[in-house]
C-alpha cells in the first residue's frame, strides 16, 4: 500500500505557490492595492463602537478582512451563506483575507450585519469607489466593454404580523411597538422586500453591478430592495467613461426603455436578444446570443 504523507509544515506554502502560478486573480488584487488605505475610513465609521469596546466586550472581526470578504462576494456573485462556505472551503479566499486554516470564519449573519452597518453609516459606496479608483489608476480596467447584471442577497426572513408588514410597506418605518423594545428593533430589517422570480420567492436585497468585460472586476454597483427590476438601475450604473463601449447583459435588460438608456449613454447594445411566442429568434440572432454569452462568461 502506498504511504500517504501527513500534512507537513511546508504544504501550505507549496499550495500558495501553486495558486500564484495558476494565476490566482485575488492575489493580483493584492499586488495592485495597498489595503491600508481602507483602514482609516473603516475606523472612523466605527469610532463610537470602539469607545464602547474599550470598556469591555468581545472584540469584532477585523473590519478590513470583513470588507475584503464583501469584495469577494461582489466579484463572485455569492449569497451570504455561499460566502461563508466558500471562505471555509477555498485556500485562495483565505489567503486573500489573511486567514489561516485554524482561524475562525465569520458566519453568514455576521457578513449580512456588517454590510448593513456599512450601508447605514453611508460609507460602503465610498469604500467601493476608492477600490475602483485605485484599480483604474493602475490601468487594470481594460475598457473594452462592460457587463451589467443583478443578483439577490437574501436577508433573514422576518416573522412579522400582517399588520406590521402593512405598516412597514405603507410608511417605510418600524411599528411604534418595536421602538419600545430596542433589542427587538435592532434585529428587524424594514428595508428588505419580497419578490418572485422563476417560481422562486426571495426576501432581501438586490445587487446591481457593472463590471469590466475583460477583467470581470466590478466598477460600480447599486443596492436596492429585492422587488426592484434588474433593468431599473442601468442608467445609474452607466457613466461617461462607458461611451462608445459595448454593453453586455441578459435579456432582462431589453425593451424600449432600456434602448432609450443605451442611446442616452452612447453605448453599444450587446444585450441578449429575447424570443417571443409569435416571433422566435432567427439563426443569426441565436448565434449572436451565443457569442454574447461567451463574452459574459
Amino acid at each position: 500500500m502506498k504511504n500517504i504523507n501527513p500534512l507537513g509544515l511546508f504544504d501550505d506554502h507549496f499550495l500558495m505557490e501553486k495558486l500564484t502560478k495558476l494565476g490566482d486573480p485575488l492575489q493580483k488584487l493584492n499586488d495592485y492595492i495597498d489595503w491600508k488605505i481602507f483602514e482609516s475610513p473603516l475606523n472612523e465609521a466605527y469610532k463610537d463602537e470602539d469607545k464602547d469596546l474599550s470598556k469591555g466586550g468581545r472584540p469584532p472581526f477585523c473590519r478590513l478582512m470583513m470588507f475584503k470578504a464583501l469584495l469577494i462576494q461582489s466579484l463572485y456573485n455569492l449569497s451570504d451563506d455561499q460566502l461563508e462556505y466558500q471562505i471555509v472551503d477555498r485556500a485562495s479566499f483565505k489567503r486573500f483575507l489573511g486567514l489561516k486554516k485554524s482561524d475562525k470564519v465569520p458566519d453568514s449573519k455576521t457578513f449580512w450585519a456588517f454590510r448593513e452597518q456599512l450601508v447605514e453609516k453611508e460609507v460602503i459606496e465610498g469604500l467601493f469607489k476608492v477600490f475602483n479608483e485605485t484599480l483604474d489608476a493602475a490601468g487594470v480596467f481594460a475598457n473594452e466593454g462592460k457587463m451589467v447584471d443583478a443578483s439577490f442577497v437574501e436577508a433573514p426572513r422576518q416573522r412579522n404580523t400582517r399588520e406590521e408588514n402593512k405598516h412597514i410597506k405603507e410608511t417605510g418605518t418600524a411599528p411604534e411597538k418595536w421602538k419600545e423594545k430596542p433589542h427587538k428593533l435592532c434585529q428587524k430589517d424594514i428595508d428588505a422586500r419580497w419578490t418572485k422570480k422563476n417560481n422562486s420567492i426571495y426576501y432581501g436585497y438586490k445587487n446591481h453591478v457593472k463590471a469590466d468585460v475583460k477583467t470581470k472586476l466590478i466598477e460600480k454597483y447599486k443596492v436596492t430592495d429585492a422587488s426592484v427590476h434588474d433593468s431599473q438601475a442601468t442608467e445609474e450604473l452607466l457613466t461617461e467613461k462607458d461611451e462608445g463601449q459595448p454593453i453586455y447583459a441578459d435579456s432582462a435588460y431589453t425593451g424600449e426603455e432600456q434602448e432609450k438608456v443605451y442611446k442616452k449613454k452612447k453605448v453599444i447594445n450587446k444585450v441578449i436578444e429575447k424570443g417571443y411566442r409569435n416571433k422566435s429568434l432567427s439563426e443569426k440572432q441565436k448565434a449572436g446570443n451565443k457569442e454574447k454569452s461567451r463574452t459574459r462568461a
